[in-house]
């Protein structure tokens, strides 16, 4: 509780404020610890970035004083309003302006300005800008636009300790830090990580008795290559690239109506299981329709990959003007490529030119040309006249289904139709519009890529998407495999080593181990992509098999983990959460792909969030197999997304989306106790442990636990939920309890157990196991 003071509080209050201030100005500042070398790039940029390039950064048309200090010349030149005066003088920091002002207590002339509300620099601050002045004031170009290099492995103090190269980084920070790395997680801990990981599902236990049985100095890799044949890989790799491709099952905007795109979803859990070369998989979804014949797959499938870039929202409302929702959707592709390909912050500069990142009003509109010269339009019928793929379309005949495109999980002879993408046969002219309104054009540019990252030879790469994907794709492109192994590694860790994973520009976060990034893009690349190849070197380093045991002294000194002295402990994401549930009890039916499905959602949702219109207008429950398909095949209505899953922090798809923020709110707690494929889930696991009479009821709550937490419980766990079953069953005996009320749950066929108060007792106990939170964690 804040408690308010008065009279002399008050005075003696200010009394402190004021005199932690002039220790702050005069004393501190000389005990600050700074770096030896200070470097542009990881110390003083950042600094710039926050407090002074709002005013003095790329952005023109918000400069003031016509002062840019992102840039060196700039920087050094002589100041336009103070004569004789320098922003910068190298090796002098009482005759740099910069330095003076920030230092500064008078209001009338002190950097950042009190009116620019972006705060004074403190002393550490300060303290750098001032050595890095002294040391030359060297600027670096941004670390994120120079092409990565393989650093040569550093020394470790016990280089016994690393399985791979991705340790040698890893130990030598943590040396560094003056932290050592935990033990190895238990085999139990480590197999549900790994399965969970690559697979999205639990260990059976099968699985988990032959490893737990193998003690081969392989058994650990023989898992990890095991999982990674799975179908169940593909599944899970692909989520991730879903929430980027912003895809969805419906149109979005007030008439929320079908779409089919599901088949898109189809290839991408195809192409992640055939390991098809990440440079491929994003060409094929950026100019699959340009690509020639040939390479032993068909333009079919080429085409049906570009549906990555129709995913958006569609409006299907009469009176909208068609140009202004085409131009709508020529943005959102923009924004998913340099948000979710190049991890850039583009779109501030629909606009006007970048504040922070040296991207221009018109290098932005260079970029959206490439998207803008496709045969989309803007509207093509309301709710009632559209139909579920929006031109151009691709037609999927039943034959081809069978024969080119097998991948398909296609149920039925008629045609499926998918968005995607179609080049015109005449170039349509690209203008920089005037604050980014769509009926203002102003002056003509042509299709380049962004400048600032690379550049665009136009006697090797065409004006095209398919020029701008070879560009994208180039070894000396320095974005995207940085881009992508900081999201592979975010799957893994919980964060990337760069943890603003979409933002790689001036206002991200710097990587905690840039060495490592760099060393595994190129590494990635020089072995041709290979994502399988990559999440195999993740899993197998020393770094994640270590145990997430907290220690109190790791934890006060790196309490986000980000030096990695312990193994990654996060909650499971939104559709494993459903998965584990339905695999551990029996009810999952692993079939791949098909139409997205509606499993059980509580009552009025979509009635009270539609317009009355359409398809969708009212939701209509699945029965049978659909209700057990697993989470990535939920239907999704962009207006009204999965309740239970967005819960627990799923993306709503509504755009691009690199990162999940995480959450833990009581409504969590409230799925999981209440949700009613969890309680169907919790009686079809009791009525299989029921029917097992070689079973003991302590052998069948054993068997549960291993099924859902993955681990034999210890004997203080055995008696606390024998304790608890014998318990309920008493309360269901003596009629305190309802069992049939209980057991009523679900659309599941009920088994004949002649105990119905045993086995609603055993339910209770499931559920129990359910709510664990170690169930639910990955650690």
């Amino acid at each position: 509780m804040k408690r308010k003071l008065t009279g002399w509080g008050t005075f003696l209050g200010l009394a402190i404020v004021i005199a932690a201030s002039c220790f702050q100005k005069k004393g501190a500042l000389q005990k600050t610890k700074v770096p030896e070398t200070v470097s542009y790039n990881f110390h003083v940029r950042p600094i710039l970035s926050d407090k002074c390039f709002a005013c003095h950064g790329p952005d023109a048309n918000k400069r003031e004083a016509g002062l840019r200090l992102d840039e060196a010349t700039a920087a050094y030149a002589p100041l336009k309003e103070t004569k004789g005066a320098f922003a910068l003088v190298p090796g002098k920091p009482e005759a740099s302006e910069v330095y003076k002002r920030i230092t500064s207590t008078d209001p009338a002339y002190q950097m950042p300005t009190p009116e620019s509300h972006l705060g004074l620099l403190n002393e550490q601050e300060v303290a750098v800008v001032k050595k890095w002045i002294e040391q030359g004031a060297k600027y670096e170009k941004h670390w994120a636009f120079e092409v990565p290099k393989k650093a040569p492995l550093p020394e470790l103090s016990n280089p016994a300790w690393a399985k791979n190269e991705i340790d040698y980084f890893i130990g030598a920070k943590l040396d560094e830090q003056g932290l050592e790395p935990n033990e190895e997680a238990s085999r139990e801990h480590l197999l549900k990580r790994v399965a969970l990981d690559l697979t999205g599902l639990p260990p059976s236990l099968d699985l988990m008795d032959r490893f737990l049985a193998d003690q081969s100095e392989k058994a650990y890799e023989k898992v990890v290559d095991e999982l990674l044949k799975s179908p169940a890989y593909g599944e899970k790799m692909a989520v991730h690239w879903l929430d980027v491709a912003r895809y969805a099952d419906s149109y979005g905007y007030q008439d929320d109506n079908i779409r089919t795109q599901w088949p898109w979803r189809d290839w991408v859990i195809h192409a992640f299981n055939r390991n098809l070369p990440y440079d491929q998989f994003l060409t094929w979804q950026m100019a699959g329709d340009l690509l020639p014949e040939g390479d032993g797959s068909s333009r079919t499938e080429k085409m049906l990959a570009t549906g990555f870039f129709r995913n958006h929202k569609y409006t299907e409302e009469g009176g909208v003007i068609p140009e202004e929702y085409r131009v709508e959707y020529t943005l959102d592709k923009t924004k998913t490529y340099s948000k979710g390909i190049l991890g850039l912050t583009v779109e501030c500069a629909q606009c006007h030119d970048h504040k922070y990142d040296p991207v221009s009003q018109e290098d932005y509109y260079r970029l959206y040309a490439f998207f803008n010269n496709t045969t989309e339009k803007g509207y093509e019928g309301d709710v009632g006249t559209s139909k579920p793929a929006k031109t151009p379309v691709l037609k999927i005949s039943d034959e081809e289904a069978k024969t080119l495109l097998r991948f398909i999980n296609k149920k039925d002879t008629s045609d499926l139709f998918v968005s995607v993408m179609e080049e015109r046969d005449t170039l349509r002219k690209t203008y920089i519009l005037d604050r980014g309104v769509y009926d203002a054009p102003s002056r003509e540019v042509s299709a380049a890529p962004l400048p600032a990252v690379m550049p665009f030879d136009t006697t090797k790469y065409p004006r095209n998407r398919l020029g701008l994907a070879t560009w994208t794709t180039s070894r000396e492109n320095p974005l995207t495999a940085r881009v992508f192994v900081n999201q592979l590694w975010q799957e893994f860790f919980g964060k990337g080593l760069v943890k603003s994973s979409g933002d790689f520009g001036m206002q991200g976060d710097l990587p905690s181990h840039p060495e490592l990034l760099d060393w595994l893009a190129v590494d990635f690349m020089e072995h041709g992509w290979d994502m399988k190849r990559l999440v195999k070197q993740v899993v197998l380093s020393a770094t994640y098999r270590q145990s997430a045991r907290i220690d109190p002294g790791k934890l006060a000194a790196d309490p986000e983990n980000t030096y990695l002295a312990r193994g990654p402990r996060y909650r499971l994401p939104a559709e494993f959460v459903r998965d584990l549930v339905l695999s551990s009890s029996g009810l999952l039916v692993p079939t791949i792909g098909g139409p997205s499905v509606k499993p059980y959602q509580p009552k009025g949702l979509w009635e009270s969030a539609t317009s009355g219109r359409g398809e969708l207008k009212a939701y209509k429950q699945d029965h049978q197999e659909s209700l057990y398909r697993r989470g990535m095949y939920t239907f999704i209505k962009l207006t009204v997304p999965p309740p239970s899953m967005i819960i627990f922090d799923a993306s709503n798809r509504d755009q691009c989306e690199v990162k999940r923020l995480p959450t833990n709110t009581p409504l969590q707690a409230l799925v999981m106790m209440n949700d009613p494929t969890v309680l169907e889930a919790s009686r079809v696991l009791a009525q299989q442990l029921m029917t097992e009479a070689s079973l003991s009821e302590q052998d069948k709550i054993r068997q549960a636990f291993r099924r859902i937490v993955c681990r034999s419980p210890t004997e203080r766990e055995l008696t606390i939920l024998e304790d608890y079953f014998k318990e309920q069953r008493e309360l269901f005996r003596q009629k305190k309890l309802n069992a049939q009320q209980i057991l009523s749950v679900g659309e599941y066929p009920s088994a004949q157990v002649p105990d119905q108060n045993a086995l609603a007792a055993l339910m209770q106990v499931v559920t129990t196991l359910y709510n664990m939170e170690e169930t639910i964690t990955k650690s």
